[in-house]
């Protein structure tokens, strides 16, 4: 059980872990569901080509990347609303997906072929998604705190006037954020198609938007991400064997890590109102 919800957790660690870069640096990443799903579209069909689960992670990452640097320069050059892009960018990956699913594959349904494996193991059976989503919050938790390029993206969200007077660039590092955040969120969807070892329209199912509320219900730290996507994983473990005996309507459990995310985000902002009025 402790294995499984580990493992469930690994796509919302990359893509929390992605999210909170973002923030500290200015301007919430809030394209993560869009970029899981293009990630797990990539990833999906790179494997099917190449045979490697490696080849089509590292693709996946690699179009993140891209796509979502493009796309925080479009928005710093023309003054666009980052929202708004970063929203539009979610509405678009599953048109986009599918329209590509259609016209590589001939069906927008969920894809199958035996080249794609059913896991990304390593290491004696450990999942490899989670190894690589714990190496990803340990070296960001390091690089935040204890070093002049984690000081400066904290101050380019803070205080970017001041940033720019020492002759630093506020926007290379909300772009960089952004490309990082990109990578990682692709990785999640990775994660997500290799755990089953197919595509499936919609099998990102939210995870990308429970990952922007794990930003906050970890307080902004890296840690706190770790924390808060393994108890996400671990509603979404209990709905799974609880839907299996149908004494609960799957509508219900469905949203149950979603009512969980509110519920959670409404006490953190509670307690934390509190402690800044005392």
């Amino acid at each position: 059980m402790i294995a499984a919800i580990l493992s469930m957790a690994a796509p919302l660690m990359l893509a929390g872990i992605g999210a909170l870069l973002t923030e500290l640096a200015g301007s919430l990443a809030i394209f993560m569901e869009g970029f899981m799903t293009l990630g797990a579209f990539v990833a999906w069909t790179v494997t099917r080509a190449t045979s490697s689960a490696w080849a089509g992670s590292l693709a996946a990452a690699l179009v993140g990347a891209f796509l979502a640097w493009a796309l925080a320069r479009f928005c710093e050059k023309t003054g666009a609303n980052t929202f708004i892009a970063a929203l539009a960018l979610n509405l678009a990956a599953a048109g986009i997906t599918q329209t590509l699913s259609i016209a590589w594959f001939g069906t927008r349904g969920v894809l199958v072929d035996e080249r794609v494996p059913a896991s990304a193991k390593i290491l004696s059976g450990i999942d490899s998604y989670l190894v690589l989503a714990v190496i990803a919050v340990v070296i960001i938790a390091l690089l935040v705190k204890r070093t002049h390029f984690g000081l400066r993206l904290r101050a380019a969200g803070k205080d970017p006037e001041a940033l720019s007077e020492r002759g630093i660039s506020p926007a290379r590092y909300r772009v960089g954020s952004w490309a990082a955040a990109g990578a990682l969120a692709a990785l999640g969807g990775a994660a997500l198609t290799f755990r089953i070892g197919a595509h499936i329209p919609g099998g990102v199912a939210g995870r990308g938007w429970i990952a922007l509320v794990i930003v906050y219900l970890g307080f902004r730290n890296a840690w706190g991400v770790l924390a808060a996507s393994i108890l996400f994983a671990a509603a979404e473990y209990l709905s799974g064997i609880v839907q299996g005996t149908g004494t609960i309507p799957a509508t219900l459990l469905l949203g149950l890590p979603p009512a969980l995310s509110l519920v959670l985000f409404s006490i953190t902002s509670t307690l934390k109102n509190r402690s800044i009025k005392h």
